[in-house]
């Protein structure tokens, strides 16, 4: 996806949840640039990150979604979310939940709050579409790249 997202112009900062990091390959820091975060910086430490024209929150799990729309901003890759709504950068995300997690009332009503609040969710028929537990199949990272370059054209 970041090769992806390159090819088609984009400079790409990974930011992870803290379990995501330890799943991911350390080389992501050398293909994309830029350090990888996944944990809030010091106070007084600078930004190490160029302001985002755009950002993607994808795969956005069943509880990075809950916690996004509830302003619960424990982790680094959830506060930047929330704090990019205020910012004015223009946001897309796509959950990637099986059919059971779908069926919990929470996630159809964080997914209406974020659209309120003006976030792009792929979910759903023409997005991400929710699979059997334990299914797999490979995520449509097209959709979320292409509903990116829409958000800023």
């Amino acid at each position: 996806m970041i090769e992806d997202a390159q090819s088609r112009g984009y400079d790409v900062c990974l930011d992870l949840t803290p379990t995501a990091a330890h799943w991911l390959d350390p080389q992501l820091e050398q293909l994309t640039g830029h350090p990888v975060r996944s944990e809030y910086k010091a106070p007084t430490a600078s930004d190490v990150w160029p302001r985002a024209d755009v950002a993607l929150f994808a795969p956005a799990t069943f509880n990075s979604l809950n916690s996004w729309a509830l302003g619960l901003t424990s982790s680094f890759v959830v506060g930047f979310a929330a704090e990019a709504i205020g910012k004015g950068i223009p946001l897309v995300t796509m959950p990637c939940v099986n059919s059971a997690y779908a069926q919990h009332r929470a996630l159809d009503r964080s997914v209406a709050e974020l659209r309120g609040m003006g976030v792009t969710v792929l979910y759903g028929p023409g997005g991400f579409e929710p699979n059997h537990p334990g299914e797999r199949r490979p995520y449509p990272w097209h959709l979320a790249l292409d509903a990116v370059a829409s958000s800023t054209a």
